[in-house]
């Protein structure tokens, strides 16, 4: 926790749909300081959904929502002994993860099957808007463990 308190640093919005979600998806892609290469690899994703005959960015909201989990675990020591104690997760966090997990779904998804990554992130906010996919997964998994360390709730602080 920091001592001194910090300005929190919005972002802008991104250009074509105007949303601060796709705006974090992009700065998430970008590798090497190369924004203009994860825009387009974004926005084709999504012009391939549109093509598709759906809107991309109720999608894409909805994958969000699909993904993102309510609670998750932190380990806390007490008594020489590390417990896994469930809490709810902060809505910037939620985000986060939400992202990462479609992208890191994503980024494994073959290379014989889907020749470009868009067609791999256009596939996987696909899935994930149907509640499939392994960043959906990912979700059950950690509300799962979080669900099964329930006994350990009174710990938190």
């Amino acid at each position: 926790m920091p001592r001194h308190k910090y300005k929190k640093i919005s972002i802008k919005p991104d250009k074509v749909f105007h949303s601060h979600e796709v705006a974090k998806l992009i700065n998430y892609l970008t590798v090497d300081g190369e924004k203009a290469v994860a825009e387009k690899l974004v926005y084709r994703a999504f012009e391939e959904i549109k093509k598709q005959g759906q809107d991309p960015m109720k999608i894409f909201h909805l994958a969000i929502d699909n993904t993102s989990p309510i609670t998750e675990v932190k380990p806390r020591r007490l008594g020489g002994a590390s417990y896994l104690v469930p809490i709810e997760v902060r809505k910037e966090r939620r985000l986060f993860l939400a992202l990462n997990w479609i992208i890191n779904a994503a980024k494994a998804k073959p290379n014989k099957e889907y020749k470009n990554f868009y067609k791999k992130l256009m596939a996987e906010i696909v899935e994930a808007s149907k509640n499939q996919g392994q960043g959906v997964a990912k979700k059950q998994a950690t509300e799962k463990l979080a669900e099964t360390n329930k006994a350990f709730s009174h710990l938190k602080w």
